[in-house]
Parts: C-alpha cells; sequence; structure tokens
C-alpha cells in the first residue's frame, strides 16, 4: 500500500497510541508515537510529519502549551487536537491557541481519519511547507544571509551559493542553535515530499562550510551534532 501521509500521534495513554498506529497503518500511514511533549520535540527535530495528533491533557507540558509554544515557534505543522474534556471552552481555546482541528475523545476511528485526511489535503492544496520562516537578514560570523534577495554577503560581495545550499542555509538559519536530522533538513529546504537522500545534504554542508568557514575541517558555525544531525551555533552575545 503506498503511503498517505507520517503522522506523529502524541498521548500519554499507551494503548490508544497503539490502537491509532494499528488503524491509521492499516489506511497507509506511517505513524510515529510519542507519550510527552519532550518526545514530541526530539521527533519534530529530526523528521517531517503531515499531521500532529495532540492530546490537550499531558503529564508536565500539556497539549495547549505544547501548541501554544510551536506556533510562536512559527511551526506550522497543521495540528490536530485531541481531549477528553467536553466543556466547547476548551475546543476554542484549543484553537486559538493555534490548533487546526479538534477531537473530543470517545471517537471513531474513522472520524479521525476523516479529519487527518482533510488537514493534509489543505495543507498540500496551499502549498505551505512545514517549518519556520527565517528572519529577512541573518548574521553568520561575518557573512549576512539575505533571505529577500536570496544572497549570501560578505561585506558587499556575493558569495556564489546554488540554490539547494541557500535553501538549506536558510532553512539552518530559521532554527539556529537546534540540530536537526537529515530528514527534517530535506523537508525544510526543498519541501514536504521532497526524496529523503542523505548524501545531498551531506555534500551541501560541506560545500556551505567550504564558502563561510575559515578552517572547513573544524566549523564554527554548521556544526555537527553527534547523533542528531547539523546545526547553525547560536550567535554569540
Amino acid at each position: 500500500m503506498e503511503e498517505a501521509g507520517k503522522l506523529l500521534v502524541v498521548d500519554d495513554e499507551a494503548e490508544l497510541r497503539a490502537l491509532l498506529a494499528r488503524y491509521l497503518g492499516s489506511r497507509g500511514y506511517r505513524v510515529r508515537e510519542a507519550a510527552d511533549t519532550a518526545a514530541m520535540d526530539r521527533l519534530l527535530e529530526r523528521e517531517h510529519f503531515d499531521v500532529l495528533v495532540l492530546d490537550l491533557m499531558l503529564p508536565g507540558e500539556d497539549g495547549l502549551a505544547a501548541c501554544r509554544r510551536l506556533r510562536a515557534n512559527g511551526d506550522a505543522i497543521p495540528i490536530l487536537m485531541l481531549t477528553a474534556r467536553g466543556d466547547p471552552v476548551d475546543r476554542i481555546i484549543g484553537l486559538e491557541t493555534g490548533a487546526d482541528d479538534y477531537l473530543p475523545k470517545p471517537f471513531e476511528p474513522r472520524e479521525l481519519l476523516a479529519r487527518i485526511q482533510s488537514l493534509i489535503r489543505r495543507q498540500r492544496l496551499l502549498g505551505a511547507q512545514v517549518h519556520r520562516q527565517p528572519e529577512a537578514a541573518v548574521r553568520i560570523g561575518r557573512y549576512r544571509l539575505d533571505g529577500e534577495r536570496r544572497q549570501l554577503l560578505d561585506g558587499e560581495q556575493v558569495i556564489p551559493l546554488a540554490a539547494g545550499e541557500f535553501d538549506l542555509l536558510q532553512a539552518l538559519a530559521a532554527n539556529r542553535g537546534r540540530a536537526l536530522g537529515r530528514d527534517r533538513l530535506v523537508s525544510l529546504a526543498d519541501g514536504p515530499g521532497a526524496a529523503i537522500n542523505d548524501r545531498s545534504i551531506d555534500v551541501r554542508i560541506l560545500r556551505l562550510r567550504r564558502a563561510i568557514e575559515d578552517d572547513p575541517a573544524n566549523p564554527r558555525h554548521l556544526l555537527t551534532v553527534r547523533g542528531k544531525g547539523y546545526m547553525l551555533a547560536a550567535e554569540p552575545k
């Protein structure tokens, strides 16, 4: 069966997560699971997902706070919020914090499936790329990344970059200080649905290091984070 999309289900009920993973998996979706928002964050850093199914009541940070935080950080991933509460006020609050849809428990798996399909159709129709929008201009050491003109500048001199290299550097700049896995970087730089090619990211990183690092073998800006991926170092204060 052709994969219909990739979903992240965040719920502290292991039985419900397993049930949804089986049901949605049987409908062609690839499903990853997380029991809390800390695990959710780790997966979001490394991988692209088409929809986030997020429970409102979670241990530690709850779903409302997590949704608010993701939106404040500029992450546009479609969010379907689940809750056991029946108060309509919760639905309003959930949508106000940035959730795209809301489904009270208990629910029919077919209704959940229909809402997920609707969110994916809407996102693909809009052609939205799920990533943070970078600032118009970003400083990287002595260089300036101009997002509006799509140029990397050293003073007034333009540093030549291929389009894919610029897109990757812009994605790293938009997530400055966060390590991102290769498939997440492919999604951010090339768009959701792009073919995953780990080697293409490594080659682009190598070329970018040659362009902006004084010593590409010992980079200060484009860092490798063992076990996680790559990161644009935070600017020193």
